[in-house]
């Protein structure tokens, strides 16, 4: 048996039926990482519209200060996010400085324009603006602020590619605590009611050009896992939630990522497994010593792994292409192994991660409005680089919900498709701004993030 991650609640039990999860006690509608309760990136229970726009189905719309790709999290009433404010002095008051969003995007035949790609973009400068990195936390059913917590206030010591944010990682709650981790800025945690239980400042990361951070902490049990990989020394670390206590660090030959650690358990061993372009790697949780790993990815391998009891998937499309299934149980060197169940080496995502749900899977062909759908215990596809009109582009990666998935473009607009093996549109919808932060679904609601506001859709 496998136990995908997730983080626990009393409300929710899952069981494992043939490899998927499957809600058997009092249902939950917590959403507490930014792939959600089952990390795959769909939720269990909750049922949100199909259809809305700025005047139909918007529960609520607040304007979110500064700029962020932080997807919010939701744990009971109570919804997180992280932003970072660009200040300035006038006076003896602080203001913020937060230019409007750019309309246009770079187009996706530019190789490297999306997030952490080359392309035509050289070494980013530094700013020379004052942030404020917060943390907000809301009420779910209503939008209003119950409190905000400020990080820290620096000048970052390096900039950012231009669609990337200085708040682009997801907090992590467990209904006890929420954690937010501002790379380079610091990690804190915070209480429910915004008290902070502690921190940690792991130093200056550099990134590849200068095109900034990503990667999103992940909670197992008494567990906080940070990917810190970049250009100089790069290393997975375990901290003790409950205190900030150091557990174990893990040197990691790797060079910058943006993906974000994955937990399981298959065997009564739990893993952290984390997608790389050297290699994709098991740690154990409890000592960070390496039980397995498998090279094939393309380079910049920013998607996070997907698993279900049979198979971890990885993949990446930056550069090339490659979609694998993993077999859990082996240990060592997997590459070119029997456990690697298949590969796909066309139509594979660059920055999105994929949507593991219902027994298959979904992915863009890098950041594009090109979708695929395979049968994850084959690779054999249901359809496969299929156009979907509407969205422009994507960030955001696909999530599931009532036998749907949805996909937020970069243009604002999102489209719903039906769980079925041929593609099928139910309905596109659009909101004013442009959307890179992966939506989030907690009971009959779809929390939207744009650039400026954060979205609650709901009859």
């Amino acid at each position: 048996m496998i136990r995908v991650h997730l983080v626990k609640s009393v409300l929710l039990s899952l069981l494992l039926i043939s490899g998927e999860f499957t809600s058997t006690s009092a249902e939950t509608s917590n959403w507490p990482e930014w792939r959600g309760p089952t990390a795959n990136g769909y939720a269990p229970s909750g049922n949100p519209p199909v259809e809305w726009s700025e005047s139909k189905n918007v529960k609520w719309k607040k304007p979110i200060p500064g700029k962020g790709h932080s997807s919010p999290v939701i744990w009971g009433d109570r919804l997180f996010l992280m932003t970072a404010v660009a200040l300035e002095t006038e006076g003896e008051g602080v203001q913020e400085s937060n230019p409007p969003a750019p309309q246009g995007f770079p187009q996706e035949r530019r190789r490297g324009g999306g997030r952490g790609g080359r392309g035509g973009f050289g070494r980013q400068e530094a700013p020379s603006q004052v942030h404020a990195f917060l943390t907000i936390c809301m009420n779910k059913n209503t939008g209003e602020t119950i409190w905000t917590r400020e990080g820290g206030k620096e000048i970052p010591h390096e900039g950012h590619h231009s669609t990337n944010t200085f708040s682009s990682a997801s907090p992590v709650t467990d209904g006890e605590h929420v954690f937010s981790f501002f790379g380079s800025r610091g990690l804190f945690c915070y209480d429910m009611e915004g008290n902070e239980v502690w921190k940690k400042d792991l130093g200056n990361m550099p990134t590849r050009n200068g095109f900034g951070e990503g990667s999103s902490p992940t909670l197992h049990g008494n567990v906080l896992i940070v990917l810190w990989d970049n250009e100089s020394d790069s290393y997975v670390v375990a901290f003790d939630k409950r205190n900030g206590r150091q557990l174990w660090k893990k040197s990691r030959d790797e060079k910058t990522g943006w993906t974000t650690p994955y937990v399981l358990t298959h065997d009564g061993v739990t893993q952290v497994v984390i997608n790389a372009s050297n290699k994709v790697r098991s740690y154990n949780l409890k000592t960070g010593e390496l039980i397995w790993e498998c090279g094939g990815q393309t380079t910049n391998a920013i998607p996070s792994i997907v698993a279900d009891s049979e198979n971890v998937y990885a993949l990446s499309g930056y550069r090339g292409n490659m979609a694998m299934a993993i077999g859990l149980g082996g240990k060592g060197d997997l590459s070119g192994s029997d456990l690697i169940k298949w590969q796909v080496t066309r139509g594979t995502p660059y920055v999105p991660s994929p949507l593991l749900y219902s027994g298959r899977i979904w992915f863009t062909q890098g950041n594009n409005a090109v979708i695929s759908c395979l049968d994850p215990k084959s690779g054999e596809a249901h359809y496969q680089q299929e156009r979907l009109e509407g969205p422009t582009g994507f960030y955001a990666s696909p999530v599931g919900a009532a036998d749907r998935v949805y996909l937020a473009g970069r243009n604002g607009k999102t489209a719903v498709i039906e769980n079925a093996d041929e593609l099928k549109v139910i309905t596109v919808n659009e909101l004013d701004g442009n959307i890179d932060a992966s939506p989030a679904v907690s009971g009959d609601a779809l929390f939207i993030r744009t650039h400026d506001h954060l979205y609650c859709i709901a009859e």
